[in-house]
């Protein structure tokens, strides 16, 4: 038997494509392409003088089972003596959403149905933006979407930003995070 090129490079190229990983999970805003968040997302109070309006966010490469997702947004450089400070929470976003708009975290902001959003550590649902203490290092503010395995969480009506992240993490099948700085 005489194999040829093309025959022989097909033969050990079919197993090698068919065992490509899949896409990564990747998590993307438009607003936040500098690793700095803009002042139009910046909250709007204790001092801070920001827009306070949710980025947009765009996801891609979910992990196959996926039947909802969570955003999640925390400040881990926040001086709260360890706990960090949760700036956004939304969960029960349905498997066909791609992203949310800018504005989404906002009152009327168009979350897709039936998603949800839990008390962030302002003490009200919604987006919360960064207002760091000044002269304090800049802060970093990592949002996170969560791939889940479920299309709802059961979270209780008025459930804690730290119970919501129990609940995610414990029904996640995989997250990609994106990181910005802001300091003032």
């Amino acid at each position: 038997m005489t194999l040829t090129l093309p025959l022989l490079l097909s033969a050990f190229a079919s197993p090698l494509l068919a065992a490509a990983p899949a896409a990564a999970f990747e998590l993307t805003s438009p607003e936040l392409t500098s690793g700095k968040v803009p002042d139009a997302h910046v909250f709007n109070g204790f001092g801070c003088a920001g827009g306070n309006q949710s980025p947009s966010l765009a996801w891609k490469g979910a992990p196959a089972g996926t039947q909802s997702f969570a955003v999640l947004v925390h400040d881990p450089d926040a001086p709260t003596g360890g706990a960090g400070w949760w700036h956004w929470v939304v969960y029960d976003i349905p498997a066909t959403a791609t992203g949310l708009p800018a504005g989404a975290g906002n009152p009327g902001g168009g979350l897709p149905a039936p998603a949800a959003q839990a008390p962030t550590d302002f003490g009200a649902p919604g987006w919360g933006g960064p207002c760091p203490p000044p002269g304090d290092k800049p802060h970093r503010y990592q949002f996170t979407v969560y791939a889940l395995k479920v299309p709802a969480l059961g979270a209780p009506a008025g459930a804690t930003a730290s119970l919501v992240g129990f609940l995610v993490n414990g029904q996640a099948l995989g997250k990609a995070t994106l990181t910005a700085t802001y300091g003032r």
